[in-house]
């Protein structure tokens, strides 16, 4: 199938996609099982990244990025969640969650110390948002900040913060008055070495993503100036908004890439395997398995090829990510779980990378928003505020 012919893919574009995927070939795939049986994360593959010139693709060439397109950046989710979702993941962090604010909202000096490192691989970002009681209801967040002269002191603590252990800065947010909501929530850097900050791995083994890091932090009167504020006083729920849609977009488009994998997978494998004389692709049950795998998977790509053209237009694309990060997230947990069941035992095992494909995926229909709250902001954008009951 020529896809450049069948999405209307440019020749910019693609070259960006095949960098990705050659990238993907030659230093995570060789790396993704052993890292994923380990639970180790790994900062040389980081590193690498960095290099190629991926984890900024799509920051502007003036602030030291590639100058790619958001399509070019769904491309290169694509490519790398096909292969191993912990790296995509990563880079749904590092550039959604921590670039975007920086490249938005971060104070020159911050700017000048941190940007260009983060671009390249060499330091790490972790975006500190969800809390014990405060998951999808950024409005319950606990985690206080108060203003102490020149400084603000952050008391509280954060769960399943990705990247969290091995990040060198941090961008934290938590609120200057509870009773505001959503309203007080303020933004702030803090490096990785500021007394009082204390880091450790979540609890247990996670049953995805397992290449990756996720801390569980606590903050306890971590002092930082208020010159590191990110945004406007009162202005964190915006930053970390804006942050969430980037990021929304990069899961959607990894999703996409995770189920373009199973799909290919069990194409060969039912053109090959042969049971009762003929391709078990040939039993009714079993193509019409694979039909609805690629109707699916062609569904959520147009989806999220969408939300990324609007992005470059310029366009309000927040609904489309929505249902991009919900179509092509739960399209693909079903394609993984499709795909273990006709490779049978053979997509039980680690041997194949069916089943990390489909313990990755339970998560990505959780974070940057689950699927009920991708329903909740649907609705909400269908319905429009409510103006009360006519007269």
């Amino acid at each position: 199938m020529d896809m450049d012919h069948e999405f209307d893919i440019g020749p910019e574009d693609a070259a960006w996609r095949e960098r990705a995927a050659r990238f993907a070939a030659d230093h995570v795939a060789p790396v993704a099982r052993e890292l994923d049986r380990e639970a180790r994360f790994s900062k040389d593959l980081v590193r690498a990244f960095g290099a190629a010139g991926l984890i900024g693709a799509t920051v502007p060439e003036a602030d030291g990025g590639g100058g790619a397109s958001y399509l070019a950046g769904c491309l290169i989710a694509e490519e790398l969640g096909a292969v191993d979702g912990s790296i995509r993941g990563f880079l749904a962090v590092q550039r959604g969650l921590v670039i975007q604010p920086f490249l938005d909202h971060a104070p020159p000096p911050h700017r000048e110390r941190w940007l260009a490192d983060l671009i390249a691989g060499e330091a790490i970002g972790a975006c500190c948002l969800t809390e014990p009681e405060a998951g999808s209801d950024l409005g319950g967040m606990r985690t206080t900040i108060r203003e102490d002269g020149d400084d603000v002191v952050i008391d509280g603590e954060k769960v399943w913060i990705t990247n969290g252990n091995v990040a060198d800065v941090l961008l934290v947010f938590g609120s200057v008055d509870p009773s505001l909501r959503t309203r007080g929530l303020e933004c702030y850097l803090v490096p990785a070495d500021t007394p009082g900050l204390r880091r450790e791995p979540m609890p247990g083994q996670d049953l995805g993503h397992r290449a990756s890091d996720h801390a569980h932090v606590v903050f306890e009167g971590v002092r930082v100036p208020r010159a590191n504020r990110f945004g406007p006083a009162k202005g964190g729920y915006g930053v970390a908004m804006a942050g969430l849609g980037d990021g929304r977009l990069n899961v959607a488009a990894g999703a996409v890439g995770a189920h373009r994998a199973c799909f290919e997978a069990c194409q060969a494998f039912t053109r090959e395997r042969r049971q009762f004389g003929k391709r078990i692709g040939d039993f009714q049950q079993v193509g019409a398995a694979l039909a609805d795998m690629y109707v699916s998977l062609t569904q959520s790509r147009l989806l999220v090829y969408h939300a990324a053209r609007l992005a470059d237009l310029g366009k309000d694309n927040a609904a489309v990510v929505s249902a991009a990060k919900l179509a092509a997230t739960e399209a693909a947990l079903d394609a993984a779980k499709q795909a273990i069941q006709l490779h049978g035992s053979r997509g039980y095992s680690d041997e194949l990378p069916l089943e990390r494909h489909y313990r990755d995926l339970v998560a990505l229909t959780i974070y940057e928003g689950t699927s009920h709250i991708q329903r909740v902001i649907l609705a909400r954008h269908l319905l429009g505020k409510d103006e009360g009951p006519k007269e």
